[in-house]
């Protein structure tokens, strides 16, 4: 069974930085990519940053020379370094995997809430 646990939101002041983690359990962890989205009240699940097995990253436009999403294979983790926060990044941020076979999994989601 597939497990995803996401740690490290908080309240954080603009400018300020803030590190999320999601650890994983149940599938061959190296052997996927991973994404991380975010979901603000009212609104739509939105993708900010993605991570291939290989180690290739992709960010949204909006995210691009502020986050940085990498992966540990050896912990079985993933994470996500948001620096220069904004209080527009205010959302809960969830971690993301999906396969052919078993579909889309999430994890519960950490709020990240910054302060203007």
């Amino acid at each position: 069974q597939v497990q995803l646990v996401e740690s490290g939101g908080g309240l954080v002041q603009a400018g300020g930085s803030l590190r999320l983690s999601c650890a994983v359990t149940g599938v061959l962890f190296r052997t996927y990519a991973w994404s991380w989205y975010r979901q603000a009240p009212g609104k739509q699940r939105e993708l900010r940053a993605s991570i291939t097995s290989g180690g290739s990253t992709n960010y949204v436009d909006s995210v691009k020379g502020r986050f940085t999403i990498s992966r540990d294979n050896a912990k079985n983790t993933v994470h996500l370094q948001m620096n220069t926060l904004k209080p527009e990044d205010t959302a809960v941020y969830y971690c993301h995997v999906e396969d052919l076979r078993w579909g889309d999994r999430w994890g519960q989601g950490t709020q990240v809430t910054v302060s203007s």
